[in-house]
């Protein structure tokens, strides 16, 4: 049996599709896919639909970005880390141009440096787990010796 401690913050979705925000094994730290929503589990900045529930402007790709990694630097704050301890990112981006024009600008403030030190991937997919939802990242930290 593996010696883990779990973060979450509280969300209905959590215990409704069984997941742990955050699991800590050993030094290293895995980050569920993480969303732009408030305390109260609001999406942040949230997409327009059609009348068939479609994403029909991605245009708030920058601003769930930013909100999204706000709440992973939350996430890693319990831990006593900030993003820099992060090593890999994954980003889901449902309108992968807006997102690629914005990430560069909102990754290096969110990492407060001009060129952050993880490696980094950015994949288009058509739909994520919120219907207004545009973004989606998930982590790997390390805590240092």
């Amino acid at each position: 049996m593996l010696n883990r401690s779990v973060e979450n913050f509280g969300m209905p979705w959590e215990r409704a599709f069984g997941y742990c925000q955050a699991v800590r094994v050993g030094q290293t730290i895995y980050l569920s896919g993480q969303l732009a929503h408030d305390q109260h589990g609001n999406l942040i900045g949230p997409a327009v639909l059609d009348d068939q529930g479609r994403i029909i402007d991605g245009s708030n790709s920058a601003i769930q970005m930013k909100a999204t990694y706000a709440n992973a630097a939350a996430l890693l704050g319990r831990y006593g880390l900030t993003l820099s301890n992060v090593v890999e990112e994954t980003i889901y981006a449902v309108d992968f141009v807006a997102a690629f024009a914005a990430a560069g600008d909102i990754r290096r403030a969110a990492y407060e440096s001009d060129w952050p030190q993880c490696a980094s991937t950015m994949v288009g997919t058509t739909r994520l787990a919120l219907p207004e939802q545009l973004i989606e990242i998930s982590m790997t930290a390390i805590v240092p010796d």
